[in-house]
């Protein structure tokens, strides 16, 4: 069992972690690191977590075990400062949901002084965002993406599994840049173009919004997500992001061209491709 967990970081996912891990049992004391002294004390409050701070090298103190659940731009900033203030025997992971950079930094500061980090990423989440709309099943049936690198301590990696399979998740594996490539095309690149849509049909007419059934509403949703969260996503995660909105614009610019020439059964052939495609995800 884990003696301390302390999570840095106490919304959605990290307030998550913290009544998750309350509800199993992962651990023996669970330490909360924020900015926002009331968003931590409703936590300590509700039972979630027994000691709360704003100090990050007070609350990583006495932990072995670390879980950095800031917006995925803080993590790698505050990499540097994690690695002067955790105990060399800690094992540490992220839940950031771009890993290149993260985990980058990572094996910089490991060759200077060797730590058990190991990222992740739970596929996870809600388009609300706060400590208050935290859940201790979030994780259940849920994939948590893993990547561990050549340099990682194979102990560390055993652990961090372990961890989020303790919360009732799926473990998978990935290298890092293959992490970012697939999460900007399933995840990054369908916020964005929810986004998007919204408001080209803001543009066309704004009053239109008061008509939108569940079709829309459900196709739209995530674009309710936290705007300063998603900002830093696509930043950190450019590139491959990048990638993905060719793909887009090529898929997009077959179906208007298909439009355009009017073929209906060539139209329709094309569509029912893509269902089927669509289809896999049962």
């Amino acid at each position: 069992m884990i003696q301390q967990l302390t999570i840095v970081g106490l919304g959605l996912v990290g307030g998550s972690v913290a009544k998750a891990a309350r509800a199993e049992g992962a651990a023996r004391t669970i330490v909360a690191v924020g900015r926002d002294p009331g968003r931590l004390e409703a936590a300590r409050r509700d039972g979630a977590v027994d000691r709360v701070t704003t100090d990050l090298a007070a609350g990583l103190r006495g932990a072995d075990f670390v879980v950095l659940a800031a917006p995925v731009g803080a993590i790698a900033a505050m990499l540097a400062d994690v690695w002067r203030a955790a105990a060399s025997d800690a094992t540490l992971t992220d839940v950031g949901s771009a890993k290149a950079v993260i985990v980058g930094e990572a094996e910089r500061l490991a060759a200077e002084r060797p730590l058990g980090f190991v990222g992740s990423h739970p596929m996870a989440g809600s388009e609300q965002s706060g400590y208050a709309v935290a859940r201790a099943d979030l994780f259940r049936g849920a994939t948590v993406i893993v990547t561990p690198t050549e340099r990682t301590d194979p102990g560390a990696g055993k652990r961090v599994t372990q961890f989020w399979e303790g919360l009732g998740a799926r473990v998978a594996t990935l290298e890092a840049e293959r992490h970012d490539r697939v999460v900007a095309a399933i995840s990054h690149l369908p916020h964005l173009v929810a986004w998007a849509l919204v408001d080209a049909v803001g543009r066309l007419d704004g009053e239109a919004f008061a008509l939108a059934a569940r079709g829309f509403k459900d196709t739209t949703r995530i674009a309710a997500s936290d705007a300063r969260v998603w900002r830093e996503i696509f930043l950190q995660n450019q590139e491959a992001l990048g990638a993905a909105l060719a793909a887009f614009r090529a898929a997009l610019a077959e179906l208007e061209a298909g439009i355009a020439a009017g073929d209906g059964p060539a139209l329709e052939d094309k569509l029912a491709r893509i269902r089927s495609l669509r289809e896999r995800l049962a």
